[in-house]
């Protein structure tokens, strides 16, 4: 069953939708865009032989879905527009501007019976997804998102322009309500905090500390686990994932007896064994739309559900407060 869908912006961001939108046509029928820019418009219909319309209303009126990727401050409109014509939308992160609006947009889709996906992308990023068939307990986490500088994005602080990606893994992986934040940033070229840094405690025990930086001289998307049992790194720009895992000597668990290596405790001898999980490549943009699509055929609750996107912003804004 294809779902028609209509993109709403047509940006750096915007583009990308199109072209993945395009690709995954066993899902999507691309209706058309709408930009508040004449310009922005001709050109897409220039690159991409698509329609576009004039208002935002009316290619509401002829979709099944809404892809919103218009700038954060327009979000709320967008979305509260096209949930109450009973359409879905996908939104790209974060959810809103505010708290309160962010509020107001899952009451409105509880309202009117309409599904919500957030566009945290990391979710599907292929180093994240090896770990699907693991259970996941980590006490301590440990995530670096450095960037090198570029103006767009710094009309917000660098929490919710890169860390919101880390904030909504991390609460996707620990199931526990947050009981402290601390954190601390600096404005160096830009009104807002370009580095920032947040040690969050959960109720159960464990602790996440996340640095951000949108002025760093090179790249790094990095998240490290350690649970009882096990240490794992993820490197979401590499896509590539390490698994160490601790056992007991003589454990028929082993999977790799022949390459692990043997450690003397106060314990007694364990077992390490190192793995590197199967990365499968994906397009992580067309796959969390496909994704969405799905939720809406199947009528199941999306992967990145609008109550997602609501607890990622509201932990930024904690942040952010205890920053000010």
């Amino acid at each position: 069953m294809k779902l028609k869908i209509g993109i709403l912006g047509t940006g750096h961001l915007g583009k990308i939708h199109i072209k993945c939108i395009l690709l995954a046509s066993d899902h999507f029928e691309l209706t058309g865009f709408y930009d508040p820019s004449e310009t922005a418009r001709q050109l897409v219909v220039d690159t991409h032989g698509i329609q576009a319309f004039t208002s935002a209303e009316a290619l509401i009126q002829e979709c099944d879905i809404i892809d919103i990727v218009s700038p954060t401050t327009t979000h709320f409109e967008m979305a509260k527009m096209v949930i109450e014509a009973g359409k879905h939308v996908f939104i790209e992160k974060p959810l809103t501007h505010t708290v309160e609006e962010a509020k107001t947009l899952i009451a409105l889709s509880e309202k009117h019976g309409v599904k919500v996906q957030v566009g945290h992308v990391e979710r599907f990023n292929p180093a994240l997804l090896s770990l699907d068939n693991m259970t996941l307990n980590p006490m301590f986490i440990e995530a670096h998102r450095l960037a090198t500088f570029n103006p767009r994005g710094t009309d917000v602080s660098v929490v919710l322009d890169l860390m919101i990606h880390d904030l909504d893994i991390l609460l996707s992986m620990v199931d526990s309500d947050i009981k402290s934040v601390a954190a601390n940033g600096v404005c160096i070229v830009s009104p807002t905090p370009d580095i920032a840094n947040a040690r969050i405690e959960f109720k159960n025990g464990c602790v996440a500390n996340l640095t951000a930086s949108r002025i760093s001289l090179k790249q790094m998307r990095k998240l490290r686990l350690f649970q009882s049992d096990a240490y794992i790194s993820l490197d979401f720009l590499d896509k590539q994932a390490q698994v160490v895992r601790l056992y007991d000597e003589g454990d028929a668990n082993i999977p790799n007896i022949d390459s692990a290596m043997t450690l003397d405790t106060a314990l007694g001898k364990k077992i390490i064994d190192i793995s590197m999980p199967v990365i499968e490549q994906v397009n992580a943009i067309k796959m969390e739309l496909e994704t969405f699509a799905e939720s809406i055929v199947q009528d199941e609750t999306p992967k990145v559900s609008i109550k997602d996107g609501y607890r990622a912003l509201e932990l930024a804004y904690w942040i952010m407060e205890e920053i000010d």
